[in-house]
């Protein structure tokens, strides 16, 4: 298989980048390191220490028909297919929301409640788990916990369990395919969630990233995006242990109206924790002790 003349790694890089610029892209640079990175198979660091290396012809059409699949702004971590999210690297697949990094709130703020009681046997329950990266997450850091996680497609519990297999993780975790928490049975610890939050009319006017290429049950939220709030509000408290705790992930500026259902089910609610753009994304709500 003969390089193609005068084609360097070094050269395709920039130019992947400048073209990936100029059609609005964001991130150029990082997007062009990692398809190039997949087609060759190589890290960071060889990318930048093989920067000579001449590019054969078959390598620069696998490499170009990633590229139009960006240039159609579908993300990469779903041409590559998957995503890293608290250090691990999760399988995605159409059925899933790709996961994003305010997510990692959610894990934080369990974390810090947690405390010094990680090595307890606490029980996880993960409402709408996509990918599963919430209750894998967790199941890392608390070594001694068990979680169940559930999902209204299918499709998207297969992602998640096998995520699971492959990180280690599946002696410790079940799933179950249902609407919210249907059929499940409690207590638990710890209820998390990412559950849909965009209201139905808005989108339509979410980056094409998102619209065209995350699932719709992942992301619609109903008339007001707070239907599965409201669904979560009247299932989960049953299932909390006396002292268990429910953290959801919030959209920007629901903070109060989703405080105010679990407030009404009579749980007690804190202040939201703050993603690092300053946005309220983890609310937090806890099980009165007895």
């Amino acid at each position: 298989m003969a390089a193609a003349a005068g084609i360097t790694l070094a050269a395709k890089r920039q130019a992947l980048t400048e073209t990936l610029r100029q059609a609005g892209i964001e991130g150029p640079d990082a997007d062009a390191r990692l398809l190039i990175g997949h087609v060759l198979g190589l890290d960071r660091t060889a990318l930048m220490t093989n920067g000579d290396r001449a590019l054969h012809a078959d390598d620069i059409a696998a490499i170009d028909a990633l590229a139009a699949r960006r240039l159609q702004h579908e993300p990469v971590s779903r041409i590559l297919g998957r995503k890293e999210f608290w250090s691990l690297s999760l399988d995605v697949s159409g059925a899933v929301l790709v996961p994003r990094p305010e997510t990692e709130t959610i894990v934080e703020a369990v974390l810090e409640f947690i405390g010094g009681a990680r090595l307890e046997r606490l029980r996880i329950l993960d409402i709408g788990t996509g990918s599963g990266a919430l209750l894998l997450a967790l199941l890392t850091e608390l070594t001694n916990a068990t979680g169940i996680a559930t999902d209204i497609s299918p499709a998207a519990i297969a992602v998640a369990r096998a995520n699971a297999e492959r990180l280690g993780l599946a002696a410790r975790c079940g799933f179950v395919v249902c609407n919210i928490a249907d059929g499940v049975t409690g207590p638990f610890d710890l209820i998390v969630s990412n559950p849909p939050y965009i209201a139905h009319a808005e989108i339509a006017t979410l980056e094409p990233d998102v619209r065209d290429y995350d699932p719709a049950l992942a992301l619609d939220g109903g008339k007001d995006g707070l239907d599965a709030y409201r669904a979560i509000a009247a299932q989960a408290p049953p299932l909390l242990a006396p002292g268990g705790r429910l953290t959801v992930e919030l959209g920007a500026g629901q903070e109060g109206a989703v405080s105010a259902l679990f407030t009404k089910s009579g749980l007690t609610v804190e202040a939201a924790r703050p993603d690092l753009a300053g946005i309220p994304r983890a609310l937090s709500a806890s099980a009165a002790q007895s």
